[in-house]
């Protein structure tokens, strides 16, 4: 029962963090928001860096199963990358409303200088690492992590720029233009290493 409620509380402290920024979240939102009172609140959680602490972990652990669904899903190394480019759609209304949950959480905590920034930039390493690997297995070698980062960087100018403007069509464009520049990177690389066939 201890767990399930300590579990609510971090999904709840997730949302509530991702929707108003962590510095605007307070206990009281967290424990209003999941029904329970501020002493049952403080036996779980005595500080907020300590709900900070769990909602960085949730997010990491759930990065972490959807890079596994990727990689189980995906019946090759550019089909995984597509989907990693096709989340902006998936969760396009979330970030025309909210931006990024990653970029936003870095953004402030790096704002604030606070002490698990270096935390929440491990969510972007799991994207870059796992990027990277993909890249790789394409037979990109030294390039794959610039190439990773150029797709997470991209794409994260990308859920900027939608949150700004709460352009949904510009969203969808910018997938499009992504998905045709891994294409062409591809073919770019087998032309090389091919060079009968162009």
């Amino acid at each position: 029962m201890a767990a399930e409620t300590r579990e609510r509380i971090v999904e709840a402290a997730d949302l509530l963090i991702y929707q108003h920024g962590f510095e605007v979240t307070s206990f009281a939102d967290i424990a209003a928001t999941v029904g329970i009172s501020r002493g049952n609140f403080y036996h779980h959680f005595k500080t907020k860096d300590d709900i900070l602490d769990g909602v960085i972990n949730r997010r990491l652990a759930n990065t972490e199963q959807m890079l596994d669904r990727w990689e189980i899903a995906g019946s090759d190394p550019a089909e995984r990358i597509r989907s990693f480019i096709h989340i902006l759609i998936v969760n396009g209304e979330k970030i025309r409303r909210y931006g990024c949950p990653v970029g936003t959480l870095s953004s402030e905590l790096a704002k604030l200088n606070h002490t698990a920034k270096s935390d929440a930039a491990a969510l972007f390493t799991l994207f870059r690492s796992w990027l990277c690997r993909q890249f790789e297995r394409l037979g990109f070698g030294d390039k794959s992590d610039e190439l990773a980062m150029h797709i997470l960087g991209r794409s994260q100018g990308v859920a900027t720029l939608a949150n700004a403007f709460d352009d949904d069509r510009f969203l969808h464009h910018e997938v499009e233009l992504m998905c045709a520049w891994l294409d062409d990177q591809i073919a770019g690389l087998a032309n090389k290493n091919n060079p009968d066939r162009e």
